[in-house]
């Protein structure tokens, strides 16, 4: 094991949990750090579990994400494929070679056949809570001799394979992220090794696939230490030389309990679907546990940076919060970086779910084709000024159009939205009126953010709220909105000059 190896191999039982992406990004940043292999293995043994296109899912989260890896489970031209010399990766086609190392473990009195119905599994472990200790097999079955197995199991009667563990003293392990670890082996149950149905377990396949596999580093969750002196004695039964581990930081809600669904989104999917872009949810899964180090400010990373910075010394063994706030920042800044094509092109399935947007497809009143639809051209030129304008604002792409639904639709409003301080019904008239002149002798070439910011700023002197509230409040009917300039240029001069005239028809007293 002289190359790094590191694997992901989720199980194809429904969504890619946040933690499970956070396995699969440390992983292949320690493999790329250090020049090494990246593989995607699939644990299919809980067929119960298995949902239907999970598996294209999973693989096509990780091929979204980037995580490029160089063997194991592709999905490609429709076809679930496999691509690699130490296959196969799915672990539903290597029965057979679970089947010949669990009866090398039996062979050796490593393992041990259980007859145990989970009838007298469940009275075993009631009794033993009853005494107050932790259910753990009593090893009922160990004793049978080989003529009883044999009978039992030709007269078709069910049956598992357990692991015979080492009880005595304690398994020591180094822990790359926690150091040194010590379990008292007393305290560990002699866990299935093969199921009754023919698969093995998790805990038994994961060892022999990650040997036979040449996997020199294994990442997986906190919750996994307590297994790891089963998974070593596993190890050593066989000869095998042991993997280093990294057991990663719990993730946690805000109020410290384990994240979980209950207290709110945990698959990579929702956040995709919320409009959140994928650097930045890379860029915050990393965080969860990870830091650059000590006086590093750097906060937003590419995932090539990221290689190139990832270092296990750096991962805490604290468990991490999942802070959606530090995520809605992390993504508002990946948003800023966007070109207006790229936000465009992201942003335009969001804005198709919208209502508003669906109902907007006539054009303005103050159109002489107003019966008509917009074209695609004019719909795209038109998005792209109503982001320019709300990039910087944006803290997801599902937030598109929400907080100025005024560009596509009318402002609707009160009229005392329009005052400005005690501004009198005449002091209002007067002033759209002003805007009304100044903007109609605003060429349409001229008709640009800049133009109209010099010239109304100009216009207004050193009474701007008495110009510019009118005439903001006019265009979006909204007490918060972008500047009037960006407001009027965003619409347009034709539809921001019929907004103002509908507006003075409203005003008493008119002449």
């Amino acid at each position: 094991m002289n190359k790094i190896r590191t694997r992901f191999a989720p199980s194809p039982t429904g969504y890619m949990h946040i933690g499970n992406f956070r396995t699969a990004l440390y992983g292949y940043l320690f493999a790329k750090k250090n020049s090494g292999d990246f593989i995607l293995r699939i644990e299919d043994t809980d067929q119960k579990r298995e949902v239907a296109d999970a598996l294209e899912k999973l693989i096509s989260i990780i091929n979204w994400a980037g995580f490029e890896y160089c063997e194991g489970v592709y999905f490609e031209d429709g076809k679930i494929i496999e691509k690699g010399n130490l296959g196969p990766y799915t672990q539903s086609k290597r029965l057979d070679i679970y089947k010949k190392y669990v009866e090398g473990l039996v062979k050796n009195k490593k393992a041990y056949y259980c007859f145990c119905t989970p009838e007298r599994l469940e009275e075993m472990r009631q009794i033993q809570l009853s005494q107050k200790k932790a259910p753990i097999y009593d090893r009922h079955c160990f004793e049978l001799s080989q003529d009883e197995i044999e009978k039992r199991i030709n007269s078709g009667e069910k049956y598992v394979i357990r692991q015979k563990i080492n009880t005595e003293g304690s398994t020591i392990f180094n822990d790359l992220i926690r150091g040194k670890v010590e379990i008292k082996n007393d305290l560990l149950d002699d866990q299935i090794l093969l199921k009754s149905d023919g698969y093995p377990t998790y805990n038994f396949a994961n060892v022999v696939d990650d040997h036979l596999m040449e996997i020199s580093h294994v990442f997986r969750g906190e919750e996994y230490v307590s297994s790891t002196p089963k998974y070593i004695q596993l190890y050593e039964n066989f000869g095998w030389q042991v993997p280093e581990v990294a057991h990663l930081p719990l993730l946690l809600n805000p109020d410290k309990s384990k994240l979980s669904k209950r207290q709110g989104d945990v698959a990579v999917e929702d956040y995709i679907k919320k409009g959140y872009l994928k650097e930045a949810i890379i860029n915050f899964v990393v965080m969860l546990g990870w830091n650059p180090g000590k006086g590093e400010t750097q906060e937003i990373f590419t995932l090539e940076e990221l290689v190139e910075k990832f270092d296990l010394a750096h991962v805490h063994k604290a468990g991490a919060v999942f802070d959606i706030k530090k995520l809605d920042w992390i993504n508002s800044q990946w948003i800023k970086k966007l070109s207006i094509e790229e936000l465009y092109q992201k942003s335009l399935t969001f804005f198709e779910e919208k209502e508003f947007y669906k109902s907007w497809s006539m054009k303005p009143a103050s159109s002489a084709d107003r019966h008509e639809t917009y074209s695609t051209q004019e719909k795209e030129d038109y998005l792209k000024k109503v982001l320019s304008i709300e990039q910087d604002r944006l803290q997801n792409l599902s937030e598109v159009g929400e907080s100025n639904q005024f560009f596509f639709k009318d402002a609707n409003f009160d009229k005392e939205l329009l005052r400005w301080k005690d501004m009198n019904d005449e002091d209002l008239k007067k002033s759209l009126e002003k805007s009304l002149s100044v903007l109609e002798n605003i060429t349409d070439e001229n008709w640009t953010r800049e133009n109209l910011e010099k010239i109304l700023m100009e216009s207004a002197g050193e009474k701007r709220g008495e110009l510019l509230w009118p005439l903001r409040a006019t265009l979006t009917g909204e007490k918060k909105s972008p500047s009037p300039f960006e407001c009027a240029w965003v619409l347009g001069k034709n539809e921001s000059l019929r907004r103002i005239t509908e507006t003075l028809k409203k005003i008493h007293p008119m002449e």
